[in-house]
């Protein structure tokens, strides 16, 4: 159930492997779901520059990561590209952050991973302008981009092709039965099943109850511009970007020509605020003067699920057969292969 990225990989994985999988989600009509948070993605993946060396966090990164290099040549051999952009520049905005981005380095090159520290005149002689005021930055070759939109649809398109089945509908009640599961959707079907697995951000919280478990996550509303540059400024400068820049937990994403990706995580709840989306373009004041005269060509938005008093993701056997896999928050793109290959386990070690 959910059909956002998290659950078209959990389904592509599993039909790979020779099941019989059905995906239920209301959005196959092919319009925006606004309450999907992978429509509010950008799919920047943080793996090698996450600030801990060790868990279940760190080992899903690195595995997720992994897998998406693998899946990409699998895809495109299908004639899916999935578009990436290597390249990840973390910035520092203050000297203890700095200062920990120093220790990362340090950590990270003993584990063999390429990280660089670049200091103020390097970042200075990129351009576009970075924000203001970055004190240096964290570059990783490894970490990067990859757009949630192809991926979304070469899933889905991969997966019919080898067999997968969709339901346009939204489903409303699960019981337990001899052997498996009763699905119930809003429209009156129903689909006797072996296994489960929610995927439905906040709503596969509601179905829960149902079955004797309860699970607590709240939305947030993550929220992306696209932005127009003003000229002459653009991507193709003697010492443009080296990828995507983070920058106090903001998002900017180079695209194609002259034009910019800008997106963050704003606010709990489900409803947008406008000037917090004005403050988005200006950085909350640290923007160059390039960034504050692009123009807004469109804005989305999605809602996050947030696991409440839980780390993210949740990813929990419940039962025999039905298997949680949401919460993921902001890191849907990122975790979406290692999610689905603990899905697989799980429900192959029944």
């Amino acid at each position: 159930m959910g059909a956002g990225l998290v659950g078209r990989a959990c389904a592509w994985l599993l039909v790979q492997r020779g099941h019989r999988v059905l995906l239920i989600d209301p959005g196959f009509t092919g319009q925006r779901d606004p309450n999907s948070g992978s429509e509010a993605a950008l799919g920047v993946l943080m793996a090698q520059v996450f600030h801990r060396n060790s868990g279940r966090a760190w080992r899903l990164r690195q595995r997720s990561l992994e897998l998406w290099g693998q899946w990409r040549q699998q895809l495109q051999a299908q004639g899916w590209a999935l578009p990436w952009r290597p390249g990840l520049l973390l910035l520092a905005s203050t000297p203890e952050e700095l200062e920990r981005q120093r220790q990362l380095v340090a950590s990270r090159r003993q584990q063999g991973f390429p990280l660089e520290l670049w200091d103020q005149p390097q970042l200075n002689a990129l351009a576009p302008a970075l924000p203001i005021g970055a004190l240096g930055g964290l570059y990783s070759p490894d970490d990067g981009q990859l757009d949630p939109g192809p991926a979304l649809a070469a899933l889905l398109a991969d997966g019919l092709r080898l067999g997968l089945q969709t339901c346009c509908d939204r489903a409303e009640h699960l019981e337990q039965r001899p052997g498996g599961w009763s699905v119930h959707t809003r429209g009156g079907e129903r689909f006797e099943v072996e296994a489960v697995v929610l995927s439905a951000g906040v709503a596969s919280a509601g179905l829960l109850p149902q079955v004797g478990h309860q699970v607590s996550m709240e939305p947030v509303l993550g929220q992306a511009l696209e932005l127009e540059l003003p000229l002459p400024t653009n991507w193709s400068s003697a010492n443009p970007w080296p990828g995507a820049v983070v920058w106090q937990g903001l998002n900017l994403v180079p695209r194609a020509s002259s034009k910019l990706w800008l997106g963050a995580t704003l606010e709990p709840g489900d409803q947008a605020d406008p000037t917090a989306l004005a403050s988005l373009q200006q950085l909350g004041g640290a923007a160059p003067a390039w960034l504050q005269q692009a123009t807004v060509v469109r804005q989305w938005q999605g809602h996050r699920p947030h696991p409440i008093g839980r780390p993210a993701p949740l990813l929990e056997q419940l039962e025999p057969g039905l298997v949680l896999a949401s919460g993921h928050y902001r890191n849907g793109v990122l975790l979406a292969p290692a999610t689905a290959e603990w899905v697989a386990d799980q429900l192959e070690q029944d």
